[in-house]
């Protein structure tokens, strides 16, 4: 077993090394350091009794949380009768109903969710065990605490990627809404034309799924960009801080009375009397807030407009502290210090 993990060790860093572009390709892809190697297998897991909850995420044993599937995004399935109901009756009325005024394209159960679990399910048929690993040492758990990791099983004498059959099946796109992948971005860009081609899955205009994919596809790929030029500045500057990395509490503490740009995405916002706290995403129950004692300069950032949306804050790392609370915090005093990233042009 360990002969084994090395040699998926090394594939995985040969289609990393394989997966860099020039700067004129547009490059959304990087070889793993050295020391981010030892990082990239997470284990190898035997699957739990039930382990499909959808088309992106499996449960295994030995993980106390789901693991959510990089790089993929399959429709819902659907928990409510009516839903399913209004699905049948009328399912473009039934899409505009569930996005209502919302900007951005929103997430609805349809019947091309359920195939997508459906396949799940095939897929993972006969099968005892998959190996997990990691996409870089950075991508570990999502903000629910879901381990974040791509899928390897052994089927017919064969070593499949789940996450890129997923996409070449058309099950989901290649999705880049939290960025690119580092070591897979060739293949599954791959994968996802050769679906588009062959009409496959979400990509046939028969099937009941998303009418709205290419705007869907642009959002996601003007926060990848968005995120993706940030970490680049990052590799070259400590005072640029990506909030949903393991390490962003280390580096907004070591930076304690410091300028930084921090990037992050909108969350909530919660006016008070005195202020108003709008919280950027890091992890669930510890995000990271922005203050704001001037009413006009939050209204002048445009933040109320663009939840969920990512941004990007200079400003003084401060602590707050109130009898056992403590945080640490920027003080928003100027609106030219928020940025919005990441929104389609």
């Amino acid at each position: 077993m360990i002969r084994f993990h090395f040699i998926s060790l090394l594939l995985g860093l040969f289609l990393a090394s394989s997966a860099c572009h020039s700067a004129a390709d547009k490059s959304h892809a990087a070889a793993p350091t050295s020391s981010e190697d030892r990082w990239l297998l997470i284990g190898e897991f035997r699957l739990s009794d039930t382990p499909v909850i959808d088309g992106d995420t499996i449960r295994v044993e030995g993980l106390d949380h789901s693991v959510r599937l990089m790089s993929l995004d399959t429709e819902e399935t659907f928990h409510s009768k009516a839903d399913r109901k209004d699905a049948a009756q009328d399912f473009d009325a039934y899409l505009r109903a569930k996005r209502g005024d919302q900007p951005h394209p929103t997430k609805a159960a349809t019947p091309m969710g359920e195939e997508a679990k459906d396949w799940a399910e095939r897929f993972f048929e006969g099968v005892d065990s998959v190996e997990l690993e990691r996409d870089a040492a950075h991508t570990t758990q999502d903000r629910y605490g879901r381990t974040l990791a791509h899928a390897f099983a052994r089927k017919k004498g064969k070593r499949l990627h789940y996450n890129l059959e997923a996409i070449r099946s058309g099950m989901s796109p290649y999705f880049v809404k939290y960025g690119y992948s580092e070591r897979f971005h060739d293949a599954f860009s791959r994968a996802e034309a050769e679906a588009r081609a062959a009409h496959r899955g979400i990509w046939d205009a028969g099937k009941k799924a998303y009418r709205d994919y290419p705007e869907r596809k642009a959002w996601w790929t003007a926060r990848a960009d968005a995120i993706q030029g940030f970490e680049r500045e990052a590799r070259t500057r400590s005072d640029y801080i990506v909030l949903t990395r393991p390490d962003a509490d280390a580096e907004l503490e070591r930076n304690l009375g410091r300028e930084v740009t921090v990037l992050g995405s909108v969350q909530r916002i919660d006016p008070k009397k005195t202020l108003v706290r709008v919280w950027l995403g890091k992890r669930r129950g510890s995000d990271f807030p922005l203050i704001f004692f001037d009413r006009d300069v939050y209204h002048r950032s445009d933040l109320d407009r663009h939840r969920g949306e990512l941004v990007t804050v200079r400003g003084t790392v401060e602590r707050y502290a109130a009898g056992e609370y403590q945080t640490l915090q920027i003080v928003v005093k100027d609106a030219k210090q928020v940025e919005l990233s990441g929104l389609p042009r």
